[in-house]
């Protein structure tokens, strides 16, 4: 087994040398990785899917292709994080195939753009749906998104036991929610005549399944999160591997179901057209009652998404802050609660001042997409270079569990990572160079941790 580099010395510091004590069960991690898959994502993005198809079979055809990439992706992901389990996750991985420098800058990149940009997106979807509920002014959506972001940090600065059971508890709510969606529209079919299933539009439509594909992936993203978690979970080397073919099964199928259900009770043209495709199948079926009972759905199912996206960011900034003397402040945990605090209140500190950003340019979600996504594609896509280079590198390391159709495999994993880098790029134009600018700002800072 190779050395890793050690330009990088770790902080002396008392608390670096605690490690989290393994907490999590199958169950747990199961949760974790559904709850952050199944956020937002399943109720905005069918609509947009329909718009780039003429007819269901397609739409359903690239939802199940998305869960066959996202199972590959999986498979890759399962042997690394078996191999090298670290409560860094890809920060680890990183690190071991292409240095220290790549693991600051993704490290770095979690904490300025993917981790918190994806805790502000999520904190303003839900603060866009309460607020539906119940309005607080003009600011009520950024003031949700505030009270989230503090509440859930909070619960789990408390203990990673706090955590685990708010995530199972919203993971559950949301299943079942998207359950009695999924009955309601399969239900409308036999109530109400059938709708036309075929777009009204098909002039360019078959043209674009590669965008719907896109959209597909989006939806699917967000398995990835439970390489952190791998140090944290009891047999791992096991329960890894479970956890991740169960979840994607689970998510592949709900998918599947849902959009089945928004297909039957709206049509393909009807998807196209609607803003809100849940809200509208909702309302089909029970007035505006239905429409606020899919509001707080959605309020629910981002909540569960946030609490998930904030147990796994502090892993990775707690690595960084073990490996880089500069940000060794991260690096420590609570001598009560096992969790690394500091890591927790710096990531959320971060994510309130996206918040802000993103209110005062009042285009909250929307510039919290163009943020992240592709700096998130292009360190998705090293690490799926990763495995094939510490596979080559690395030849000793014990692999409980072995990638099938080695190399062929990874390959195609990295080759749709790097199709949706150029499709990132290409959809948020100039909005995502500030971005990958906040990431490039990293290079000073490590520069100043290798002088140290």
């Amino acid at each position: 087994m190779n050395e890793l580099d050690e330009s990088f010395p770790v902080s002396s510091d008392s608390q670096q040398g605690k490690k989290p004590l393994p907490a999590l069960g199958l169950l747990d991690a199961v949760a974790i990785i559904v709850g952050i898959v199944i956020g937002v994502g399943i109720f905005q993005t069918p609509s947009l899917v329909a718009a780039n198809v003429n007819n269901p079979e397609m739409a359903l055809g690239l939802w199940f292709l998305g869960g066959v990439i996202s199972f590959v992706g999986a498979l890759c992901f399962a042997e690394l994080a078996t191999a090298y389990p670290h409560p860094g996750g890809s920060y680890y991985y990183l690190r071991r195939a292409f240095g220290s420098w790549i693991s600051f800058l993704f490290a770095w990149s979690r904490l300025t753009v993917v981790q918190t940009g994806s805790i502000a997106l999520l904190a303003f979807v839900f603060g866009d749906y309460t607020a539906q509920i119940w309005g607080l002014g003009d600011r009520s959506s950024s003031i949700y998104a505030c009270v989230a972001i503090v509440v859930l940090t909070g619960l789990n600065i408390a203990g990673i036991t706090q955590g685990k059971w708010t995530q199972n508890w919203l993971t559950a709510m949301k299943v079942l929610g998207l359950i009695l969606v999924t009955i309601v529209g399969l239900g409308l079919a036999f109530r109400f005549t059938p709708v036309e299933t075929t777009s009204t539009d098909t002039s360019s439509n078959s043209l674009n399944l590669g965008l719907g594909l896109v959209f597909v992936l989006l939806s699917y993203g967000g398995w990835n999160e439970a390489a952190f978690i791998s140090a944290d979970l009891k047999n791992a080397q096991r329960n890894m591997v479970r956890s991740l073919i169960w979840s994607i099964g689970i998510i592949t199928a709900i998918y599947l179901l849902i959009n089945l259900a928004y297909i039957q009770g709206l049509g393909i043209a009807g998807m196209e057209s609607s803003k809100a495709v849940a809200a509208d199948l909702m309302r089909r079926a029970f007035g505006e009652p239905g429409a606020a009972f899919i509001s707080s759905l959605i309020a629910i199912s981002a909540l569960g998404a946030l609490n998930a996206t904030i147990f796994t960011g502090g892993r990775s900034s707690y690595a960084l802050g073990r490996d880089f003397p500069l940000f060794s402040f991260l690096g420590g945990l609570g001598n009560r609660t096992n969790t690394p605090i500091n890591a927790y209140i710096v990531q959320g500190t971060f994510a309130l001042g996206l918040v802000i950003l993103g209110t005062l340019t009042r285009k909250g979600f929307e510039s919290m997409v163009d943020y992240t996504a592709p700096v998130f594609w292009f360190f998705f896509l090293l690490s799926g270079l990763s495995l094939i280079v510490l596979r080559i590198r690395e030849k000793a390391v014990d692999r409980a569990f072995r990638v099938p159709f080695y190399p062929v495999t990874p390959i195609l994993f990295c080759v749709t990572c790097g199709y949706l880098l150029y499709s990132s790029l290409a959809y948020t134009g100039v909005s995502s160079l500030f971005g990958v600018g906040i990431v490039l700002t990293g290079i000073p800072l490590l520069f100043i941790s290798s002088r140290r």
